[in-house]
Formats: structure tokens, C-alpha cells, sequence
């Protein structure tokens, strides 16, 4: 039964683990959040959240262009996706 739990508790947990790596380049060399909120509304998406995270990628949770919950992870000097779910 212990191992149950832990396997579902593993299931859980990973997709937080899963987070992609997008750049090592300084920040110096990244689009600005302005720049790069303007592109994601730009092909319509509304941003809830937008935040960079340890991998140095921009994310964004928000609604897709149809109304769905999105979270999308975007490379910070090209600006192009790199990961994206929705629900």
C-alpha cells in the first residue's frame, strides 16, 4: 500500500519536474518582458501569469485565443515555444 502512495505521489509531482531548460545566455541578451508580453497577446493569448523561471524560460498560465487554460513556456531570446499544455 506504501508503494502505492508513493508512486502517486511521484505521478503527481512530476510534471513540476519536467520544466524545461531554455537558456544559459545572460538576461542582457533576452527580449524584454514588455516585448515579450506584446508577441504572447499579439497571437492572442490573455496572460494571468507571467514569470521566468530556474530554467530561463518565460511562462505564462493564461487562456488560449479559443478560451482554454494554457500554460506555455517560451525560449527568451527567440520568443518561440518550447513546451505548452492546455485544458
Amino acid at each position: 500500500m506504501r508503494g502505492l502512495v508513493l508512486i502517486a505521489l511521484l505521478a503527481l509531482t512530476s510534471p513540476a519536474l519536467a520544466a524545461p531548460q531554455c537558456t544559459s545566455e545572460p538576461s542582457s541578451k533576452w527580449l524584454g518582458e514588455a516585448a515579450m508580453r506584446e508577441k504572447i497577446r499579439g497571437s492572442g493569448h490573455k496572460i494571468d501569469v507571467f514569470k521566468t523561471t530556474k530554467g530561463n524560460c518565460y511562462e505564462i498560465y493564461g487562456r488560449s485565443p479559443e478560451g482554454k487554460r494554457v500554460e506555455i513556456y517560451y525560449h527568451p531570446i527567440s520568443g518561440d515555444v518550447v513546451k505548452s499544455s492546455s485544458r
